[in-house]
């Protein structure tokens, strides 16, 4: 098991007075067919390390369907934020030679569908709208039939794995359904079971096993709360290939299909991949930008090219500075970024100026740079969107509109110079991926942190009860696509009430509050209504808009509660056509 995976009592000592008592909370309801209360701890520990205080419910023992069919049970006196089902193959294994009859073991797969789908519908049916977790089914084979077990219907091993292959179409069609794949954590180790434990307490995996199984769980926790990584980071001599290319020159060093290449090249693939799912790369390296460059423009070899790098910073400053200078032009935190660097002095340099990057301890052979990443899960994520493709291009326009900045000392005229273009109208269902991800992405100005599906959205452009706004924006360097977005809720005294004002800070200090407040106004003055009020809850990311409201023109009623009559909110003054 990787040594990132902490035992008992590491975690204990870890969490022993860490109470976060103004983290995010979550409330979470947790059902197994088998002994979970080790992964329940392991569950709370790193959720607790996350910054999470959360309020967890573990169900009795080998009692999921009783617990979501009776209405009275305990996962219904609240509504859970989140519901964990943890079903282990050996129950499963069991309930499969119960049945004698071949035809019915044919069966086994769509009966079991059958009832995942009943649990689903009991939890919406019952009010649950949890965002629920299933764990995938470990994929054991009894070795009954060998590897004859393609050729007949009847087999566990068959039936199992079209089991996981039915999951993976659910999470398909089912709004806020997740699969947990626990295969490719278990193949993290050989020995992942402990066959004494399990005999005399049914706990079904060992220690270790649980603790891995409950980090990922509270990483992809942490992803649905829109925390995650958003920027690769990478060195370049003995990272992104092997050699030191202001020593051995573009022609010897080692990269491509042979040899310790491959391990580079591999990496350079896999951070491609990335930076296709939207990933931001940037380049942090001691050497001469000039030469840096080279293998990126010539090496024929080379996956990565420059037009996949949103930032390239190559000088002989320390990398601290230079990482604070990427994460002042992308403008996103700290603990959204990875930097991967060969150099065990480097990586302690940042671990000590900027703890909250995260450095992994790469190992000291190239060959298992990839393995041991994979291992780590580090981008781990809770949505996804076509746009993000465009990302690097606009990070790039981005380092450009900063380049401008330095040279333009009037703010006034910076703004003019950018020749800005806005859009600002109704959302539209060919946007709403990108609409739901930025609900869910979004930390710092985002006015009240509600979190909304694909299905949330689809529901607000079909309402008459609110009033959406997607904005846009592009200038003279590019297109920002779709940026910001508000929601408007209609009270009963025709008033409406900002429920979600969310805008992504790479446009911060473009006037674009200013742009979208005054086509509110105006439209709301149009519908003849008279107040708009809002409110500002608190968060530990969010203190960006804290003055938000109050800076609009709308007054504090109580705390963190405002107001203001549309007929004396002002016309403010920005620079977007």
């Amino acid at each position: 098991m990787h040594k990132d995976i902490l035992n008992y009592n590491e975690l204990k000592k870890l969490v022993k007075n860490k109470i976060p008592e103004d983290g995010k909370k979550t409330s979470i309801c947790i059902m197994g067919n088998h002994s979970i209360q080790f992964y329940t701890n392991f569950l709370t520990a790193y959720l607790k390390i996350n910054d999470f205080n959360p309020d967890i419910l573990e169900a009795n023992y080998d009692q999921i369907d009783v617990t979501i069919l009776d209405s009275s049970s305990k996962l219904y006196s609240k509504s859970y934020d989140i519901v964990i089902i943890f079903e282990s193959s050996l129950k499963l294994r069991d309930n499969f030679y119960e049945l004698k009859d071949n035809s019915e073991r044919n069966l086994f797969c769509a009966d079991k569908v059958t009832n995942i789908k009943n649990r689903i519908h009991s939890l919406r049916e019952n009010g649950q709208t949890s965002k629920i977790l299933y764990f995938s089914y470990e994929l054991m084979d009894d070795h009954i039939y060998g590897n004859f077990f393609s050729k007949i219907n009847h087999s566990f091993y068959y039936q199992l794995l079209q089991l996981n292959s039915e999951l993976l179409k659910l999470a398909q069609t089912e709004s806020n359904f997740f699969v947990i794949d626990i295969n490719k954590y278990l193949l993290q180790s050989l020995d992942y079971r402990d066959m004494s434990i399990y005999i005399n307490a049914d706990v079904h995996y060992n220690l270790p096993t649980l603790s891995n199984l409950a980090k990922q769980t509270a990483s992809f926790i942490s992803a649905l709360y829109g925390n995650f990584k958003k920027c690769l980071i990478l060195d370049l001599d003995n990272t992104l290939w092997g050699g030191i290319i202001g020593d051995d020159g573009m022609d010897r060093i080692q990269i491509g299909s042979l040899g310790i290449g491959k391990a580079f090249t591999n990496l350079q693939k896999w951070a491609k991949e990335l930076k296709n799912r939207g990933i931001i790369l940037a380049v942090c390296s001691k050497n001469n930008e000039e030469i840096a460059k080279e293998p990126f423009e010539k090496h024929p070899e080379m996956v990565l090219s420059l037009n996949d790098i949103s930032i390239f910073v190559a000088n002989w400053e320390n990398k601290a500075d230079n990482i604070r200078y990427i994460q002042n032009v992308l403008d996103i935190g700290f603990d959204s970024m990875v930097f991967l660097d060969d150099n065990p002095a480097e990586r302690e340099i940042i671990r000590q100026n900027l703890p909250e990057v995260t450095v992994p301890e790469l190992p000291s052979d190239p060959a298992n740079y990839l393995p041991y990443l994979y291992n780590l899960n580090l981008f781990d994520t809770a949505s996804f969107s076509e746009n993000d493709k465009d990302r690097t291009k606009q990070y790039q326009q981005e380092a450009k509109r900063k380049k401008l900045s330095f040279k333009i000392s009037n703010m006034e005229d910076y703004l003019s110079s950018l020749e800005m273009k806005g859009s600002c109208t109704s959302f539209d269902v060919k946007d709403i991926s990108r609409i739901a991800q930025l609900t869910q992405r979004s930390n710092q100005f985002n006015l009240r942190t509600k979190r909304y599906t694909e299905d949330d959205i689809r529901n607000f452009i079909n309402s008459n009860q609110h009033l959406t706004y997607a904005i846009k924006l592009k200038d003279k360097f590019g297109d920002y696509g779709l940026i910001s977005l508000v929601i408007l809720e209609k009270k009963k005294d025709k008033s409406y009430f900002i429920d979600t004002w969310i805008m992504s800070c790479r446009v911060l200090k473009r006037g674009v509050e200013a742009f979208v407040i005054n086509k509110i106004i105006d439209d709301l003055a149009k519908e003849k209504t008279t107040l708009l009020t809002g409110e500002y809850i608190p968060s530990k990311k969010n203190s960006l808009v804290a003055n938000l409201l109050e800076e609009l023109g709308l007054e504090e009623q109580s705390t963190n509660m405002f107001s203001g009559k549309i007929n004396t909110l002002k016309t403010l003054k920005h620079y977007i056509k």
